[in-house]
């Protein structure tokens, strides 16, 4: 299964989980990370980190470290009907 850190720049993907039962977890669920929410990766810094998505309208950026942890399902993968 991919993770938000496997995207490419303007691939869109669904978030399934939020992997962790730790405060970096719970923060990325408050900050809109939350199962069925739909993402776009906007693009990479230079050195790859830190990474930027957009969520729920606004602009999320986020280390690598932490984009491993959001399970996603690419949209171009996802079944239709």
């Amino acid at each position: 299964m991919a993770t938000l850190n496997d995207l490419v720049p303007g691939e869109r993907a669904r978030v399934l989980e939020v992997m962790g039962d730790d405060s970096i977890t719970v923060r990325l669920m408050e900050m809109g990370l939350t199962d069925g929410e739909d993402v776009e990766l906007l693009g990479r810094a230079p050195l790859g980190d830190p990474i930027e998505y957009c969520v729920r309208g606004y602009r999320l950026s986020l280390r690598s470290d932490e984009a491993k942890r959001v399970e996603v399902l690419r949209l171009d993968d996802a079944p239709v009907g």
